[in-house]
């Protein structure tokens, strides 16, 4: 007769624990690998969608990049909070803003007390293409507000041509024009 081992104790009760331990199929092993699958591919997925998204630039870095491809001889200056200052030899200030309180988009330009015609043609093609209106509107607009500055009238005035808002102020040495767009509209 053979002699039987005795287990020990810890033995004996690692392998009881084992044996009444609920069995674990094939199941649960493989919803486990496909629970972790899915959490990897979800991560690869995000962390390539935030590295591949571009950056997009606001309504004013796209507005000044565009006036300054389309209009000769402007260049985009620098960029100071939201607000974008071009440079044109016709013009002694030019700026693009936006989000403002009462208006979306403002197209502000400054040259002489007279304006020369090529003020009026660049104040216009900007507008044209800032506000998507046609650039013969928006020239006759910005002329019809800068013309109307005066001795009757002062020299600040305020109207509105084909839903845009121009405001033309004049000074002893300059005139300006601001044009803008309300945020309803």
């Amino acid at each position: 007769m053979m002699p039987v081992k005795t287990l020990s104790a810890p033995l004996a009760l690692r392998l009881r624990r084992r044996l009444n331990a609920p069995a674990k199929g094939l199941f649960i092993m493989t919803l486990n690998l496909h629970v972790r699958g899915a959490i990897l591919v979800a991560a690869a997925i995000t962390g390539l969608v935030t590295i591949a998204s571009p950056a997009r630039a606001d309504r004013c870095d796209d507005s000044a990049k565009e006036l300054a491809n389309q209009v000769d001889r402007l260049k985009v200056n620098f960029r100071a909070a939201n607000v974008v200052y071009l440079t044109h030899p016709a013009a002694k200030e030019l700026s693009v803003a936006c989000r403002g309180d009462k208006y979306s988009i403002e197209l502000y330009a400054k040259g002489d007390r007279k304006p020369k015609p090529e003020f009026f043609a660049l104040v216009g093609s900007m507008a044209a293409i800032v506000f998507t209106v046609t650039k013969d509107d928006t020239t006759t607009g910005a002329t019809r507000c800068l013309k109307r500055m005066g001795l009757l009238r002062g020299d600040k005035i305020s109207m509105r041509y084909r839903r845009l808002n121009m405001e033309c102020t004049r000074t002893k040495t300059d005139a300006s024009i601001a044009i803008t767009r309300g945020k309803d509209e």
